[in-house]
């Protein structure tokens, strides 16, 4: 309707505000809302959007750049190595099957075979932004769903710089000159032979690791001094866009320098600023990017081959997620983690428009097909969180882990006075600390691989979520003292807390908190134990529990400093072990039965039981002797 800039930045934030809180109102999640508000605003319904929404689709991708990027700050670079096995057997699994059959299937309906060759490309990419973003919102980053999805996303991410390479041998040498003529992309190697462009590439990643460590820290550093924080954030977008823009130079994926970067990044002492300078940047662009997805939805191709794209999107959602079932069956994932995966991953994702666009610049593509595969890549992508909401609140309830609560409910019902609810590397420390005074919980946990892996070390762990209330009360919270929540999602944690001040008031709350802003928040709440997360907070919180439970504060302390010494010596030897998963299990639970052992004997040898140096009677009679 309006050229000016600024009426388009009204109308998409309109868009947003009005869409976005009526979706969560509805418990649906922000993604769809924002996608509902692209179509909405889009030029087929209200026609606020006009053709311009595919350049803001290209302008909104960066928002999954940032993503990427702060999801590298989060995984420190052993971590990244430690997944390699899983992001080359995963991905390279999920992409290679969907290659095959989407092709025998595009084959088979009476497409060229380059030209289903180039549709098999694409359909074998799955949404970052979508996936990353929906599992960030259920707090399902740290299951085993979520490390499956983002092994799968980071090889897709690495595997589309070959596609990229391959679509151009698949036309003759004049098309590709014409095509060169029409595309703006810069690609600074594409003339150099094949070894020198696997040199560059090579020393671009080079590049971005030396930069990280030897330029961008030092910059910071630098920064920080004139304690401006306008220049630290100007200073994190330039990170960002830098080793963007250096990837792009040399055919990668923007996104995948951007993650190589956050790893690099992710020991330094501004990991935490650069988090929370560039968060409202990613939110606002992966919002735009949600809502341009909406707009460019091409109801006229759709109108006028009906039975054509809803026959293509049907088939595209069951071929992939059928590929990626099996998938998650030959990696052993449970069903409900499974069901997750198959549901989350299994629609086109952003980086097809890239290639279904560089194939049409080549003429590989007409503009019938072009158009018709855009509207079935957004189709699937808006698809996703309905599929996502179905199979949560109808398949998984059915479908999940069942030993939970196929169990007497009597035997869960009596438990124990303190529940811990989740069970990863915060609620196990705290799980282990209160076993080794005796004092059993009764344990949740949302992650069915994980509750199996637990029981396989010695826990008795039920699967469950814990916000639902049924759930809470089978697990005997209506008897309980405690309830320890080690969760790290803030919306699960603020919810629970609602619900339990609500209809239990009694039961005493220890909360964990991812950050500062959590901590904030939950102690508005009026809960009085917040616990801000590392190994030292999580031994403290247990120590504020069995201090509550009537044991004695400074038996507690030493205990808790020997807890922690036996841990990291723990750690450090486990470290040094095979990395199999039965002899890790193996180890791992050798080694904490020892724990567990040494500290029983710390207290029976009687060194710390009838230890008289703190809060003794002996001390307080000798304070409150009258002086001779």
């Amino acid at each position: 309707m309006s050229g000016s800039i600024l009426f388009a930045a009204i109308v998409f934030l309109t868009g947003a505000i009005i869409c976005v809180p009526i979706a969560k109102k509805f418990g649906l999640s922000s993604v769809l809302g924002y996608l509902l508000a692209g179509i909405l605003i889009g030029p087929y319904i209200l026609g606020f959007v006009g053709d311009e929404g595919q350049d803001i689709l290209h302008f909104a991708e960066f928002g999954v750049v940032m993503m990427l990027f702060l999801i590298g700050l989060e995984i420190e670079p052993k971590s990244f190595w430690q997944m390699r096995k899983t992001i080359i057997g995963m991905g390279g699994a999920q992409v290679l099957g969907t290659m095959i059959v989407s092709f025998l299937l595009f084959t088979t309906i009476g497409f060229d075979w380059k030209v289903s060759l180039i549709i098999s490309m694409a359909v074998s990419l799955s949404s970052t932004a979508i996936t990353l973003q929906t599992i960030k919102e259920n707090g399902l980053m740290n299951t085993t769903y979520g490390a499956s999805s983002f092994s799968i996303l980071l090889f897709q991410d690495i595997i589309v710089i070959l596609m990229l390479a391959v679509i151009p041998l698949l036309t003759d040498s004049e098309k590709t000159a014409i095509a060169d003529d029409h595309s703006d992309h810069i690609y600074l190697l594409e003339n150099l032979p094949l070894g020198f462009q696997a040199l560059a590439i090579f020393l671009s990643v080079v590049t971005v690791v030396l930069a990280g460590r030897y330029f961008f820290v030092p910059m910071l550093r630098l920064v920080a001094k004139t304690r401006l924080r306008e220049l630290l954030s100007a200073s994190a977008l330039l990170i960002v866009i830098a080793l963007a823009y250096l990837m792009e130079l040399v055919g990668l994926s923007p996104a995948l320098g951007a993650f190589l970067g956050g790893v690099v990044l992710a020991t330094s002492e501004f990991k935490h600023e650069l988090e929370s300078n560039l968060e409202p940047f990613k939110g606002l662009l992966l919002g735009l990017f949600f809502m341009a997805v909406g707009a460019s939805i091409n109801f006229i191709v759709i109108g006028d081959n009906p039975l054509m794209i809803s026959g293509l999107v049907v088939a595209v959602i069951v071929l992939k997620a059928l590929i990626l079932f099996l998938v998650g069956a030959i990696f052993k994932l449970k069903a409900d983690q499974r069901l997750l995966l198959t549901i989350g991953l299994a629609q086109i994702g952003e980086f097809a428009f890239v290639l279904l666009s560089f194939a049409f610049q080549l003429n590989i593509l007409d503009r019938v097909e072009l158009d018709m595969m855009l509207v079935v890549t957004a189709l699937t992508m808006t698809l996703t969180p309905i599929l996502g909401i179905i199979n949560e609140r109808l398949i998984l309830p059915r479908v999940g882990t069942k030993k939970a609560e196929t169990r007497p409910v009597d035997h869960i019902a009596k438990t124990h006075k303190v529940i811990l609810v989740g069970f990863g590397h915060f609620g196990s420390t705290v799980g282990r600390f209160l076993r080794s005074y005796g004092i059993e919980a009764t344990i949740l946990d949302n992650d069915s691989n994980r509750v199996d892996l637990l029981r396989k070390m010695g826990f008795e762990v039920y699967y469950g979520d814990a916000t639902r209330m049924d759930l809470l009360e089978s697990a005997g919270i209506a008897e309980a003292k405690i309830l320890i929540s080690a969760i790290d999602n803030s919306d699960n944690v603020i919810h629970l807390t609602k619900m339990v001040k609500e209809k239990y008031p009694n039961v005493k709350l220890m909360l964990r908190a991812k950050n500062r802003y959590d901590a904030y928040d939950l102690l508005n709440m009026g809960v009085e134990d917040v616990y801000r997360e590392s190994l030292e907070t999580s031994v403290k919180m247990a120590g504020d529990a069995l201090n509550y439970l009537g044991f004695r504060k400074y038996t507690i302390y030493r205990q808790a400093q020997k807890f922690i010494q036996y841990d990291e010596d723990s750690l450090r030897r486990l470290s040094n072990k095979p990395k199999t998963r039965e002899e890790y299990i193996f180890k791992a639970k050798e080694e904490i039965k020892q724990q567990e052992k040494q500290l029983e004997e710390d207290l029976n040898r009687g060194i710390i039981e009838f230890d008289n140096h703190w809060d003794s009677e002996q001390m307080r009679a000798a304070h409150n002797a009258p002086e001779k």
